[in-house]
């Protein structure tokens, strides 16, 4: 069983940064795709942004410019760094794992990100 494991949350002025790291248990370089996503009380979680195995990105639009995700295989961590963060960013953030295809078969815990303004 893969285990990917969150850290780096916490509580931030609106206009700062943070990142958020997430280890996997395995080899990143295994998973088709790695993202993160973000999750409100109550609420479906929502897709925040994607790496591919080759290097390939894809933010969602309400982040675009101001986070981005990346990898370090040596690691088999991958991060989410935030900027220019905003009130409503505040959320959980959850790490997933693509064995096969698009779809996450692995979730971490979570982290939880509160901005305050």
């Amino acid at each position: 069983q893969v285990r990917l494991v969150e850290s780096g949350g916490g509580s931030v002025q609106a206009g700062g940064s943070l990142t958020l790291s997430c280890a996997a248990s395995a080899s990143i370089g295994s998973f088709t795709l790695m993202g993160w996503y973000r999750q409100d009380p109550g609420k479906q979680r929502e897709l925040v942004a994607t790496i591919i195995r080759v290097g390939n990105t894809n933010n969602a639009n309400s982040v675009k410019g101001r986070f981005t995700i990346s990898r370090d295989n040596t690691k088999d961590t991958v991060y989410l760094q935030m900027s220019t963060l905003k009130p409503e960013n505040s959320a959980f953030y959850y790490c997933s794992a693509a064995q096969w295809g698009r779809l996450p078969d692995y979730w971490g815990r979570g982290t939880q990100v509160i901005v305050s303004s």
